[in-house]
């Protein structure tokens, strides 16, 4: 697989060998079943049941980095954040804070189209309640590692969203930046910031969009708002 990640010229090369990807059985499994026996809101529904590449601006000067689709949500529609209840409140901020052209996201051919930004996820298949392994993310990590690299030349800034989003970046910065990731690592927290120093992009930290968060007012619009002036801020779009 590392291979595979290391000769995609571009991004639509990339996003084709991410979608077939097969290197983690535990995750094949599942996303497949999934895919089977689907929700009954969904049951008329094909689901995508593959890994989900990012999507977004090629020349992104924000990245915001998830943990891996949703069993329902991306999984089902083949596009990240997509058709779920968090990609409801993500898209409903970016398109606050002019980064989307619409406040919702409900199938990959809805329209929806970003500004400035592109989102991809730590793991490309959805994990069983929503924890991969240790395993599986080391395993996923070329695909974020190439996708990264891609888009380097304009990314100034990535919002990663949770802590094991917050995590999988400290790798990167040794593989595509040629950085050693700071010692002792920055604690994740909700606006929490590290400074790439002009070598990297500077990091931000978001909790995560997911319903836990959402519904009992740990995170709240005016939370989310505040992330993405502060993105917009330091990629210079303000």
């Amino acid at each position: 697989m590392l291979a595979r990640a290391q000769r995609a010229s571009d991004l639509p090369d990339l996003d084709g060998a991410i979608a077939d990807c097969f290197a983690c059985s535990r995750l094949v499994a599942w996303r497949e079943e999934v895919a089977a026996t689907r929700r009954a809101a969904f049951r008329d529904q094909e689901y995508w049941g593959r890994p989900v590449p990012g999507f977004g601006a090629a020349d992104a000067r924000i990245v915001i980095l998830g943990l891996a689709p949703a069993a329902h949500g991306g999984n089902r529609t083949g596009r990240i954040f997509t058709g779920d209840r968090s990609g409801d409140v993500l898209f409903a901020a970016m398109h606050r804070a002019g980064l989307a052209n619409q406040p919702t996201s409900v199938a990959a051919d809805d329209g929806l189209t970003l500004r400035h930004t592109r989102i991809f996820s730590a793991v490309r298949c959805a994990p069983p309640d929503n924890k991969p392994t240790p395993v599986e993310r080391d395993t996923c990590a070329p695909w974020l590692h190439r996708e990264v690299r891609l888009v380097a030349p304009t990314v100034r800034v990535v919002v990663a969203l949770g802590a094991f989003a917050w995590a999988a970046w400290w790798p990167v910065l040794r593989q595509v930046y040629g950085a050693r990731p700071p010692s002792p690592r920055p604690r994740f927290s909700h606006g929490a910031h590290w400074s790439g120093g002009g070598t990297a992009p500077d990091l931000l930290g978001c909790y995560h969009v997911s319903q836990q968060n959402t519904f009992t007012g740990r995170l709240t619009p005016a939370m989310l708002d505040g992330i993405f002036t502060r993105a917009k801020g330091l990629a210079g779009l303000e």
